[in-house]
């Protein structure tokens, strides 16, 4: 597994988008999209060292939000995203969120683990084509 993101939950991802920008030095900012595989609107910001940050809002984490937490998730890119499931469940690992084709990662599967390093997102390295 490599580290890709992490996933912040906002209300308002532009107003997000904002005050990152006061403090980071942004190089790339997505489109923000709507997924309704993820029930999600979501949009991707890449910082000058290539860090990589996920705004997330919508229904998925307005439970979360209501506590002030803001830190969602943490992703991780993968090979073989259903061996590194079965590989992570026999550790301990439960899935969360059955992978989905993920409309940010032009259609490559993501899945979701609540895992010791808190929730995870697993993220295919190559979308596999029949």
């Amino acid at each position: 597994m490599n580290f890709h993101h992490i996933g912040i939950a906002t209300n308002n991802i532009e107003e997000t988008l904002s005050k990152l920008d006061k403090y980071f030095n942004i190089i790339d900012v997505s489109a923000t999209v709507y997924d309704a595989n993820q029930d999600a609107n979501l949009c991707m910001i890449t910082l000058d060292d290539n860090v990589k940050i996920e705004l997330i809002s919508g229904k998925v984490v307005d439970n979360i939000l209501k506590k002030r937490q803001y830190l969602y998730h943490t992703c991780y890119l993968v090979d073989d995203i259903d061996k590194t499931i079965n590989s992570l469940i026999q550790d301990g690992a439960f899935l969360v969120r059955e992978p989905k084709e993920a409309i940010l990662f032009n259609n490559r599967k993501v899945a979701f683990l609540m895992w010791d390093l808190g929730l995870i997102e697993l993220l295919e390295e190559k979308a596999k084509h029949l």
